[in-house]
C-alpha cells in the first residue's frame, strides 16, 4: 500500500483515503450518529486485519 507523509509530522497515512462527507450533510441521505459509528469502526476493523 503506498503511504504519504502527513504534514509536517513522522506520521504516514494511506495514499487511498476513505471519503466521508456522505456521513453527515453531503448527499440527500445522510447516515444517524450509531450508523456512522459502525462502518468506522467496520472500516478500522477491515483495515487492521489487512495490516
Amino acid at each position: 500500500m503506498q503511504k504519504r507523509k502527513l504534514g509536517n509530522s513522522n506520521l504516514e497515512v494511506s495514499a487511498i483515503g476513505l471519503g466521508c462527507m456522505g456521513l453527515n450533510y453531503a448527499y440527500s441521505y445522510t447516515l444517524d450518529k450509531q450508523e456512522s459509528i459502525s462502518l468506522l469502526q467496520a472500516v478500522d476493523c477491515a483495515h487492521s486485519r489487512h495490516n
